[in-house]
């Protein structure tokens, strides 16, 4: 079914989208997304790509955790789930969506701090997430695909397992994440940030949800102790150490997925470009003269 057909379908299905005027969004990068303004509000209709079970995404798990994250004003409403036809229909969120370099002018953290906050006090979410299970998950579907893999990646193994080892210690209590703040999940509002797209929603540790939001608009390392502060109060050492080896984690996991994605997708994205700065900005963590100095602050009590 092409989209012109299967959106035409969806509307028929969503008593409140009838006689809507359709517009397709930009961005989406394992969804097309449409816009649909009718007489009863405005809409979004997010109808899967192929495949994304692939990248861990559980749409029974987005849509149950996008209602709970819509409780504490946080996500958007949801409108209709129609698993037959990869749909998910919610309202829309009027507001300014960011970017990296919006976000990386720095005046917004404590709005960053205070929805992940909202967020974290939600309903606990269906399912967990562990970005280093997805890492080894996404890197033995690489190999079993034969899905492109960047020069050395491999040879890090050895360090995300003394990461893996170091977290550990000090483990944080886990919370309803979202898990995938890029810069274009956040809205902003007249009440702050609203926080969309829970693809890869599910309980996991804050830092988590910190330290991947910064990785993915590229704060400085002073930015991100500043999120810190605003979140847990004080910029304490070991969470900012907590912080940092997430997002770096989080890099470095996200890498294989723009590799599979590169594979599979048929969205006009450069999936492997996108999986190319996400490794960089991991070796230049692993390779940088503070990791080993990270590995011993995280396992600090202050």
């Amino acid at each position: 079914m092409d989209g012109e057909t299967l959106i035409s379908r969806i509307i028929e299905l969503v008593p409140e989208l009838r006689g809507g005027t359709v517009s397709e969004l930009p961005g989406g990068l394992t969804n097309t997304n449409y816009k649909v303004a009718s007489d009863s509000g405005a809409y979004v209709v997010r109808v899967s790509g192929k495949d994304t079970g692939l990248l861990a995404i559980d749409r029974g798990n987005e849509r149950e955790n996008t209602v709970k994250a819509a409780e504490v004003g946080v996500g958007a409403t949801v409108v209709a789930y129609l698993p037959e036809q990869s749909a998910l229909v919610l309202g829309f969120i009027e507001g300014e969506t960011q970017s990296a370099e919006k976000l990386r002018e720095g005046d917004k953290l404590d709005l960053i701090a205070s929805a992940c906050r909202r967020l974290h006090g939600a309903r606990r979410f269906r399912d967990d997430f562990d970005m280093f299970a997805i890492q080894r998950r996404y890197l033995a579907l690489v190999r079993k695909r034969g899905f492109r893999l960047p020069d050395r990646y491999g040879e890090f193994e050895p360090q995300v397992r003394a990461m893996e080892e170091a977290m550990a210690i000090r483990a944080e209590d886990t919370a309803p994440c979202n898990n995938d703040l890029m810069p274009e999940n956040f809205i902003l509002t007249g009440d702050g940030f609203r926080l969309i797209d829970y693809e890869y929603s599910g309980n996991n540790e804050p830092s988590f949800e910190l330290g991947n939001a910064a990785s993915l608009s590229a704060l400085s390392v002073a930015q991100l102790e500043e999120l810190v502060g605003h979140y847990y109060g004080r910029a304490l050492r070991n969470k900012v150490a907590r912080c940092r080896l997430w997002g770096l984690m989080s890099n470095y996991g996200w890498t294989l997925w723009g590799s599979i994605q590169d594979g599979i997708s048929d969205i006009d994205f450069d999936f492997w470009g996108w999986a190319l700065e996400r490794y960089e900005a991991a070796v230049a963590e692993f390779d940088g003269p503070d990791f080993d100095r990270l590995l011993e602050d995280v396992r600090r009590a202050d």
